[in-house]
């Protein structure tokens, strides 16, 4: 009875599932930003600085990311000097204050999937304030073997102290006004 018993054991614990650690390939992946305010809105990039997400068959058991704050960029405004001038701002203490806050990181709790779709609950720390975030992502199939998901992550800024333009914090901004959502529409490539 008791081979019995380990040998049941034995093939059960043969195919369990394991965990597969998947790498973000930072150089194809990317997250591009949208702030919108009053009459019109800014976007750019930010780079990933690292990450990997953790799975048992098709369920997303854990992960993180890692994004290099002072890479902000932008990309609408053509003139270099206006171009350096809003970038420079989003680096300062009025918005994401890069000098002391050089990282914002993302803690994947669990990723759950209904066919090419995943929705995805955890953790997301900017300026060191962490907040739950919910958000889907849909999964593709990338070259050699890849696992891609693209989706989009919107984040109230105001949840992180990121006040300036804030109607939260500032009344009477009249077209000043810049909304507390910010989006982050990502593409992210995870290697074996």
């Amino acid at each position: 009875m008791k081979k019995l018993f380990l040998f049941i054991a034995f093939v059960f614990g043969t195919f369990a599932v394991s965990a597969q650690s998947l790498s973000l390939d930072v150089k194809k992946s990317s997250i591009e930003w949208t702030g919108k305010k009053v009459g019109g809105q800014h976007n750019g990039h930010i780079n990933f600085a690292s990450g990997e997400l953790v799975f048992k068959g098709d369920v997303v058991t854990g992960g993180n990311f890692v994004v290099d704050m002072k890479s902000i960029s932008n990309v609408d405004i053509k003139d270099e000097g206006t171009n350096a001038t809003l970038v420079g701002h989003l680096k300062s203490d009025d918005f994401f204050g890069v000098d002391n806050y050089p990282v914002a990181k993302l803690v994947i709790d669990k990723g759950t999937k209904s066919g090419s779709d995943y929705s995805f609950t955890g953790k997301l720390t900017i300026k060191d304030i962490t907040n739950p975030v919910i958000f889907k992502a849909k999964l593709e199939k990338g070259d050699n073997g890849a696992k891609v998901f693209k989706g989009q992550l919107v984040v109230d800024r105001s949840l992180y102290n990121v006040r300036y333009g804030s109607g939260k914090f500032f009344s009477n901004l009249g077209d000043n006004l810049i909304y507390d959502d910010f989006s982050l529409d990502f593409k992210v490539v995870l290697n074996k």
